[in-house]
């Protein structure tokens, strides 16, 4: 997934952005309101990981300007703010759920996954499309018997490609699933990926669409 995090605390923010990113996930962290904003308005993400103390605005401005144009994209709150009636008036407002910090990294990642399952209709712990099956806390894989452990990357780009079913997926929107602004792209990744994959799982786990992208198929 592609996510936004808006975080102030360097520390914070810095431990949260290596953990995502080690989870497999594209991370661009800003850490005020105002680049929030920009980041929001110029780009698409999966998930929102929104601070509410942001120095002289308040996450909860960006969240009640969120919904007014984006009633969809899943915002999961982490602050330090515990009273029950802020964490009422949050959900309120629209988001999907709140984690008071301090917070375990493993708890953050597992609602994380929780967040999006209820935004896609399901609650189903598994990724399913077809033959092939994903399970998001796992990182493995397995397509038609073939079972196995993915890397952060492969794994990311076979979400991509599995949360759009029967679609083709860009080259180009691929890499934005797998790097954050601050990682370099090299240019063979997504082939190199691809390749990893269907040896791992078989040839015809990924499609390529020549000239135009690759996709997984709905059905069997």
């Amino acid at each position: 997934m592609r996510i936004l995090l808006i975080e102030d605390d360097p520390m914070i923010g810095r431990a949260t952005a290596q953990a995502l990113v080690d989870a497999a996930h594209a991370v661009d962290w800003v850490r005020d309101a105002a680049h929030g904003t920009a980041a929001l308005r110029d780009n698409q993400y999966d998930l929102l990981l929104l601070d509410l103390g942001l120095g002289a605005a308040d996450g909860m401005d960006i969240l009640r300007t969120l919904r007014r144009s984006d009633p969809a994209l899943p915002v999961l709150v982490l602050s330090a703010r515990h009273q029950l009636d802020t964490r009422v008036d949050v959900l309120d407002l629209g988001a999907d759920d709140y984690l008071v910090k301090p917070f375990e990294l493993k708890e953050l990642l597992a609602r994380m996954r929780a967040v999006v399952r209820r935004k896609a209709g399901s609650g189903a712990p598994l990724l399913a499309c077809g033959e092939l099956t994903l399970d998001p806390a796992s990182h493995e894989a397995e397509f038609r018997g073939a079972r196995s452990r993915l890397s952060a990357r492969e794994f990311a780009l076979l979400e991509a490609l599995v949360r759009r079913p029967g679609a083709i997926v860009s080259k180009g929107d691929l890499e934005e699933r797998i790097y954050g602004w601050d990682q370099n792209v090299e240019s063979n990744t997504v082939e190199v990926l691809v390749y990893g994959l269907r040896k791992k799982l078989g040839a015809e786990v990924i499609r390529t669409v020549r000239g135009v992208g690759y996709m997984v198929d709905r059905a069997p």
